[in-house]
């Protein structure tokens, strides 16, 4: 390919409505175009990139037995009606009505579809195990999608489904796509590390994430500092008994008692005017779980984990609740709750407020708490359960070792799925008895395009995007520097031909500009090996290779370049 026939605008000025260094660079160096908000065209180098990715995907895919094929992006409501997904994923989901007036999904990932599918063709235990995979455009009405490709509204996933007669099948499919997503990261050029996690709307009892380090990802893991032990927050463990606090100078009184708290309602409020620290403090928070009102509470200084709070009260609908439901719920205003006196309502506690004494909480009226409270002497818990986010003051409910909160991007995600939607959607098989059975299933996602943004945000330097070979657009690019040269001209297209004839990816600058801008050009699209033709070094006979990655230069002779160039890429 040369350039002057390409399609790849690069720009020297920070986009202003980019953040991340992936987001800066792929706009930077051609690869994508933003049409609306969360919404990116793929330039031609983009696209080449992509279709790496795609590729290595793939291949690994189709090693481990995996069959790819397409599912529609539309889907219709009813299916996502009969899993009961259809109103848990709310305003994330975008929907319309055709003209003959039908409720469809644009499809913001495929497990009803592929079940719906597989129940009409599989019906035997011989047709099993069974892996379908696509590689498919998604869509999600994100509220807020921002670092460019890392969170959009439109993307490309890899999901992958398995289909299994019993557990002991699905653990086996479910090891195979963990080895493949190892395979498939590794070979992508990503430092990732799978991690427990929350299996969400999605559903099951297992699930594992693929997580990429990166300082503007959006999740974050909690990793211990000795053993292998590591989970997203929403899985992250905190053990009874963690307590962190000093309860030296707590002083147990035989009754609690109301204080006047003017002007002052959140936990930092409260606990500067009563000169106390925010741990000896207990948080009442008023939830709907499936429409109903729970109380939760933890300590001060904590927040409530929602998704292991779904998962104890078993409920699919989790959402704070409004002022007028907590003043209904309480008998008082917001901003106030407090766990004493809620006798209508079930309330739940986290572990570390079991040992909670002379703690101040909420009194349930205007502008007063009440302290000297003990939680377990003064309320009444329906249950006490591991309900909070770890922190780096917690320890590894492994080992004990120390924990560390790290910034990531998801890229992978694997759930063992179980009965969840073929029970829903009526998928069965029969055994060998006859006997109808639910079949077992997995589920597998890759965020195709993600991927690429994961691996800029690890490789980069001032200059630009550094790619590895794998990913890399175009092994090398040639650059004479002075297109009005012929003789630079001859050399360029010549080792340009003969790299092209041995299905070497390979681009010639063959752009009349200053050397400066190729120079500059390069780096920012980050393409591993530069061929540079100066005349000063024709007279010598030798041209430039340089190997972006390192910045190492080498001088070689003219007619050395190609097999230098293969030993090089």
């Amino acid at each position: 390919m040369k350039w002057s026939e390409l399609l790849l605008p690069t720009l020297k000025e920070v986009p202003s409505e980019a953040e991340a260094i992936s987001h800066i660079l792929m706009i930077r160096a051609g690869l994508i175009r933003k049409l609306t908000s969360g919404v990116y065209s793929y330039l031609p180098v983009g696209l080449r990139v992509l279709f790496k990715v795609e590729n290595i995907i793939r291949q690994e895919m189709n090693k481990k037995g995996a069959q790819q094929l397409l599912l529609p992006a539309i889907q219709p409501a009813e299916l996502w009606q009969k899993s009961g997904r259809f109103d848990a994923l709310g305003q994330d989901m975008i929907t319309f009505i055709d003209r003959h007036k039908k409720l469809n999904v644009l499809g913001p990932t495929h497990e009803e579809v592929i079940t719906s599918l597989v129940k009409n063709e599989v019906n035997s235990y011989r047709q099993m195990p069974l892996i379908l995979y696509q590689i498919q455009t998604k869509f999600r009405d994100e509220a807020r999608p921002r670092f460019g490709i890392i969170r959009s509204r439109e993307f490309i996933m890899k999901d992958a489904y398995s289909f299994d007669r019993d557990i002991e099948g699905l653990g086996k499919s479910y090891d195979k796509m963990y080895d493949a997503y190892c395979r498939i990261f590794t070979r992508c050029g990503l430092k990732f590390l799978p991690v427990e996690a929350d299996t969400g709307i999605m559903g099951g009892d297992v699930s594992h994430e693929f997580m990429v380090l990166a300082e503007s990802g959006e999740d974050k893991i909690a990793q211990c500092e000795q053993c292998l032990y590591a989970a997203s927050l929403d899985k992250a463990e905190c053990l009874p008994g963690q307590e962190t606090r000093d309860k030296t100078q707590d002083t147990r009184k035989e009754v609690p008692e109301e204080v006047s708290t003017p002007g002052v309602s959140s936990v930092e409020q409260v606990a500067e005017f009563l000169k106390i620290s925010v741990d000896h403090l207990v948080k009442t928070m008023i939830y709907l779980a499936d429409g109903k009102p729970v109380a939760v509470l933890v300590r001060g200084d904590h927040e409530i984990n929602e998704a292991k709070l779904s998962k104890v009260l078993k409920v699919t609908k989790l959402e704070m609740a409004n002022s007028a439901v907590i003043e209904k719920a309480t008998k008082g205003p917001m901003g106030f709750s407090g766990p004493i006196g809620l006798n209508d309502i079930d309330i739940y506690a986290d572990y570390a407020v079991e040992a909670a004494t002379n703690v101040v909480v909420g009194a349930n009226k205007l502008n007063t708490h009440t302290q000297y409270v003990d939680i377990v002497r003064d309320v009444k818990i329906k249950k006490f359960a591991d309900l909070r986010c770890i922190t780096e003051i917690d320890k590894c409910p492994r080992c004990g070792a120390g924990i560390k909160i790290e910034q990531t991007i998801e890229v992978g995600h694997v759930f063992k799925l179980g009965t969840k939607y073929t029970e829903s959607l009526g998928a069965t098989f029969l055994d060998e008895q006859g006997k109808a059975n639910s079949i077992i299933m997995g589920c597998y996602g890759i965020g195709v395009t993600r991927i690429i943004a994961a691996f800029i945000e690890q490789n980069f330097d001032e200059n630009g995007i550094v790619w590895s070979k794998e990913l890399a657009p175009f092994q090398v690019i040639i650059m004479p520097l002075n297109t009005a040269d012929e003789q630079s001209m001859e050399i360029a297209e010549s080792i340009y031909n003969q790299l092209m004839e041995q299905n070497i990816e390979v681009i010639l600058d063959d752009r009349d500009v200053r050397a400066g801008i190729k120079f500059k050009d390069a780096d920012l699209i980050g393409i591993p090996l530069q061929v540079i033709i100066g005349q000063k070094n024709i007279i010598k006979n030798i041209i430039e290779l340089k190997v972006r990655r390192s910045s190492q230069r080498e001088e070689v002779a003219i007619d050395d370049a190609i097999n230098k160039i293969i030993e090089l890429i």
